[in-house]
């Protein structure tokens, strides 16, 4: 098969077989690769309301067409499986080099079943795939892995791993590559912790085959030069997602104290060049990236070394939990990825710890004498560890900010921002009326990657509610993903504005077969009605409830920023969740019709 690894390993931890299987043409044609493989054995193998950290749950890796080959940005894999945070659908993107060694491999998908009886790393070496004892890796931080591994074997090989949060099933645990590249969302970490999975290792020397390859080498050549040229690749290069801090400040979307306001008096230390100037040593990309956005920094004052922190882990590690440092913000970084749990979820279940504490829900009894007030950073410090080993208020945050606050209770619950359990990413949309309804609507819960609609809401008016809006906030959803399946980074056509056309002729030489944008919105859109469905399956009495926003951003307007006292009428929400159900063919519910499953042909996967 034309650029694919043509293979699925299965791996059954627990009885240790290990087994290939040829990746089938047909799941290739309807569903491409990356994010459409992942859902599509999630749905077909993984039986209704398993427990997520229970032996019935799959962790499905997955790479796509794109993948390892000469395409701007294509070191992108997905991992996918049930959520132990939210219950439902988990789909996590992972840049850096790991993707690309696994194409080599030959392998298009690693799915990982069962649960092992000690603790174990998988070895992939070409074709010699074994199981190996990790009880000497147990207990140690994913970088510490990372590093012992690669000593072990060599540079060559790639290394994603797990840290202590993942092994003691952290509901929003990570898992880490790179030192530095994360599976963030949803606790695909937590997941493989619970399957005994230390790290996976993986090295290829085989060749990925192509339809035509002058014409595939035209096709990327004609890409690269594209982001080379473009006005912003020097700008994106130096500053990488950290140039959206200061916009976001300006704007009133850069969240600060648990969302309570959307512009941070001292936005201006956490701002990129602040600190490139500071902390940052070098550049840092991904496979085939001509515009590295990551930034390896070092913080003296602690002695850290540490990709980032980027963008998200600024607004939710440091203006969303008061920290004006941005050395404070990278060391909680590195304690983030070290113990290997999710920046953006940490963030958001602190921040709800910290203003419970501010408003006396809890006293120096409940969080073990640490004096949680915004801006402490010793007690975000002590308390990233804290989760991490579930060890006192840390095991009520380790389950996150939904069901951490429906266990308190006392009002708290209106201060927990998510949406289906996930904690909300790093936007504050109290007055952006598209960037809302992305996050309220997005298949895996409140994250902004899906659809980030927010610049829309600037051009067209952010507090309109119109039918325009809801079809934009469609259109993203199923085009941005795509690039998740496709097994590339969405940036170059985001950051650099490169000409999406661009990326059709390059598909077409790889694969030999023409597909259109349509086609492949086409394909995103039957994704995004099955993760629907997956939801209703997973479940019982899924609605539109479900896809409401914290009420604290249409109840209480922000008293200070370039949002003061904007807000987004609950009347409003309601309008645009039934335009959103409209246009999507759904019930009042939130329910994809009969007519809507069988247009686009998922009958298979209801029946």
């Amino acid at each position: 098969m034309n650029g694919y690894g043509g293979q699925i390993l299965r791996v059954n931890l627990s009885n240790g077989q290990i087994t290939k299987e040829p990746t089938s043409p047909e799941m290739a044609r309807e569903f491409v690769g990356g994010r459409g493989f992942g859902l599509y054995f999630l749905l077909k193998e993984v039986p209704p309301k398993v427990d997520p950290l229970g032996p019935q749950n799959k962790l499905i890796i997955s790479s796509g067409p794109f993948s390892g080959l000469m395409i701007p940005g294509a070191g992108k894999c997905d991992w996918t499986t049930k959520a132990p945070l939210t219950g439902g659908y988990a789909s996590a993107s992972m840049g850096g080099h790991f993707t690309a060694e696994m194409k080599y491999a030959g392998l298009d998908s690693i799915i990982l079943e069962g649960i092992s009886p000690k603790p174990v790393y998988l070895l992939i070496d070409d074709n010699k795939i074994e199981l190996r004892d990790a009880s000497h890796l147990w207990g140690k931080g994913s970088m510490v892995v990372e590093k012992t591994l690669k000593d072990q074997y060599g540079e060559e090989f790639q290394v994603a791993a797990i840290g202590p949060a993942g092994e003691n099933c952290v509901s929003f645990a990570h898992i880490n590559h790179d030192y530095g590249r994360q599976a963030g969302r949803g606790g695909v970490g937590a997941v493989m912790g619970s399957k005994k999975v230390k790290a996976i290792v993986v090295r290829g020397t085989k060749s990925i085959p192509v339809a035509d390859l002058e014409a595939y080498r035209k096709a990327g050549m004609e890409l690269f030069k594209a982001c080379k040229e473009a006005e912003m690749l020097k700008e994106w290069s130096s500053y990488g997602t950290t140039i959206v801090v200061s916009w976001c400040d300006e704007v009133g979307a850069l969240p600060t104290r648990n969302f309570s306001a959307g512009s941070f008096e001292d936005g201006k230390n956490l701002y990129g060049p602040v600190m490139r100037q500071k902390i940052v040593i070098t550049d840092k990309g991904c496979f085939g990236c001509p515009s590295p956005c990551g930034k390896y920094s070092r913080v003296q004052r602690y002695n850290t070394y540490v990709e980032g922190p980027e963008y998200e882990t600024i607004g939710m590690i440091g203006s969303n939990l008061g920290l004006s440092s941005i050395e404070d913000v990278a060391h909680a970084n590195y304690l983030c990825d070290e113990w290997g749990i999710d920046t953006i979820s940490a963030g958001g279940v602190i921040a709800w710890a910290m203003e419970c504490y501010e408003k006396g829900i809890f006293t120096k009894a409940d969080t073990d004498g640490l004096e949680l007030k915004f801006g402490n950073a010793d007690a975000v410090f002590k308390l990233i560890e804290k989760i991490a080993k579930k060890e006192g208020i840390g095991a009520l945050l380790a389950d996150g900010v939904k069901r951490a606050a429906q266990k308190v209770g006392k009002g708290s619950e209106k201060w927990a921002i998510h949406v289906k359990g996930m904690e909300q990413s790093a936007y504050a949309t109290h007055n952006a009326t598209a960037m809302l309804l992305a996050y309220m609507t997005c298949d895996v819960g409140a994250h902004h990657n899906r659809a980030w609609a927010i610049t829309y809401d600037l051009q067209v008016g952010r507090e309109r509610v119109a039918p325009e809006k809801v079809a934009r906030v469609i259109w993203l959803q199923h085009f941005r993903p795509m690039f998740d399946v496709l097994g590339g980074c969405r940036l170059q056509w985001v950051e650099l504005g490169i000409d999406r056309n661009l990326y059709l002729p390059a598909l077409e030489a790889i694969t030999g077969i023409h597909r259109t944008w349509e086609d492949l919105e086409l394909v995103g859109e039957r994704l995004w009605n099955l993760a629907r469905l997956y939801w209703m399956r997973e479940i019982d009495g899924f609605d539109r409830s479900w896809d409401l926003p914290a009420p604290r951003f249409y109840e209480e307007p922000p008293t200070s920023g370039a949002t003061k006292g904007q807000i987004t009428r609950f009347e409003d929400v309601q309008k645009l969740l039934d335009l959103y159900y409209e246009q999507r063919g759904w019930s009042s519910q939130g329910h994809p019709t009969p007519q809507t499953i069988e247009r686009l042909g998922l009958q298979s996967f209801v029946n």
